[in-house]
């Protein structure tokens, strides 16, 4: 274990070197030294909209860097410090355990976490192409030990068995449905008029501009995505179950998260969905390997394309930002599917 991991698990040790470093001036934190608001976010989506809900009353950072992948990203020294400087610490639970942990041992202001507002879909929604594999490990079982073993996973505490990470029963990826990042904003105004009532109006109307952008998203993604030759879309990890509001359907060669592996007959019945379903496309993406799904989509004969989960911005001089990368998107998935 590094020691910048351990540090992490070390509350009290982690609190008193924040300490000294910051009453040593040392410029440990993101934030400048000055009366407005400071919110810190787990990952980009959360932070873009803390952006702009909070317009110039408000200095956001974000935990985690740009090209780093969100789901498994270690809080740094300086992301430490700051969102212990913070005044509000925005998370999505579970979707990110060490930041998870960082905020639990070292946060000192507000808490959002996103998880306990949103309703979140659960992973049955989803036509895994990964379920048959826990269906053949417990073929074998009672009535009741098949009983006993759903128990041991019931609850938000168990993760998705190809990427080892903790993400409960539901899909974290929340932000690829426009209108619940609408509930997310009208949650985060809620919060920064409680912490600053004197710019409570302004919060509120940078909200209310916001949810008139995002609704308009929705409307652009569902009549885009009205009329399509195909509906099946083969992803390069599970995250993109959001999207089948709009009548998608979703084949991922990896799990939750974008590293996972899939197993051999993953990818066999991946190139039978292929196959079957005339896909002309395997999306690729921009923050995780593509050595699989390229190498799927070359045994099938078909192109690769470019699907975000958007989950971070690629390095911090892109000039995309949510609404394009997510228009982006919706532009890709007409092409692939002859919308």
């Amino acid at each position: 274990m590094s020691s910048r991991r351990s540090l992490l698990h070390r509350p009290l040790t982690t609190t008193a070197l924040l300490g000294a470093l910051l009453l040593a001036g040392t410029g440990c934190s993101a934030f400048e030294e000055d009366d407005t608001v400071r919110v810190a976010a787990g990952f980009y989506p959360l932070a873009w909209v803390a952006e702009q809900v909070g317009g110039d009353d408000v200095e956001v950072a974000n935990l985690t860097r740009p090209g780093k992948d969100a789901h498994s990203s270690e809080p740094s020294l300086q992301a430490t410090a700051t969102l212990a400087r913070a005044d509000l610490v925005v998370v999505s639970g579970g979707f990110q355990a060490e930041i998870d942990a960082s905020v639990k041992a070292n946060a000192k202001g507000r808490v959002l976490d996103v998880a306990k507002v949103l309703e979140f879909i659960p992973f049955e929604e989803h036509d895994h192409s990964h379920d048959h594999s826990h269906e053949d490990e417990h073929a074998g079982e009672t009535e009741a030990e098949h009983a006993d073993h759903a128990d041991s996973h019931d609850g938000h505490d168990h993760g998705d068995s190809h990427d080892g990470h903790d993400h409960g029963d539901t899909d974290p990826h929340f932000w690829l449905n426009p209108l619940m990042m609408v509930t997310y904003a009208e949650a985060l105004a809620d919060e920064l008029s409680d912490l600053d009532a004197d710019n409570a109006e302004t919060y509120r109307a940078n909200a209310d501009a916001l949810v008139d952008q995002l609704t308009a998203l929705d409307t652009e993604y569902a009549e885009g995505l009205a009329s399509c030759e195909r509906s099946t879309v083969v992803v390069s990890h599970d995250a993109f179950g959001y999207l089948k509001r709009y009548g998608l359907e979703f084949e991922a060669v990896a799990g939750l998260s974008p590293g996972a592996e899939p197993t051999p007959g993953d990818l066999k019945h991946l190139s039978e969905v292929i196959a079957d379903e005339g896909v002309t496309t395997v999306f690729t993406e921009t923050l995780a390997p593509t050595k699989l799904t390229e190498q799927l989509a070359k045994d099938a004969g078909i192109g690769t394309a470019v699907l975000d989960p958007l989950e971070g911005l690629v390095s911090s001089d892109s000039t995309d930002d949510y609404l394009s990368l997510m228009r982006a998107n919706l532009g890709a998935l007409q092409k692939a599917n002859a919308c």
